[in-house]
């Protein structure tokens, strides 16, 4: 499947494995895939956000996660992670995702997998999912974010 990504969604894939090794976590999930896309220009602007804003609320959801289970992680310091190394194998969310760009670039029958596709993906994903908690805590309008991706997918004025 990698060989129909575009060099853009390659991309994308490459930093998202960045921040799952950056991040410590031992697989690749969607809120990687999400925060990988934010280091492009063209998602980032859709979505409204900035990868410092993502990373920070990223931050704050572990937090909240760990609290949940009795663990204060205030005072702690995130320790260095290697940057580059074994690739991270993906969660089945993520899997999931991949799966998702795949059936959309059939759909539009495009010979490649679009960073449209990566995103319509991601906007997709339901509640208890990282990255549709990632993009609540954000505040995106998920519905608008769709709207524009397709509007630029298809090539109309967003």
């Amino acid at each position: 499947m990698f060989e129909r990504f575009a060099d853009d969604t390659r991309k994308i894939v490459g930093f998202a494995m960045e921040e799952a090794r950056y991040s410590g976590d031992k697989r690749l999930g969607t809120d990687h895939l999400l925060l990988g896309a934010l280091h492009d220009p063209g998602p980032a602007g859709i979505l409204g956000v900035t990868l410092d804003q993502a990373r920070a609320a990223a931050a704050t959801l572990d937090r909240a996660a760990l609290a949940s289970i009795g663990i204060d992680a205030q005072g702690f310091e995130r320790g260095t992670m290697p940057s580059r190394g074994k690739k991270p194998p993906f969660c089945s969310g993520a899997r999931s995702v991949m799966e998702s760009m795949l059936r959309y670039t059939i759909d539009q029958k495009s010979r490649h997998i679009t960073t449209a596709d990566l995103l319509l993906s991601l906007l997709d994903r339901e509640e208890h999912d990282p990255a549709a908690s990632l993009l609540d805590e954000l505040g995106v309008d998920r519905a608008e974010a769709r709207r524009m991706v397709l509007a630029l997918d298809r090539g109309l004025p967003g």
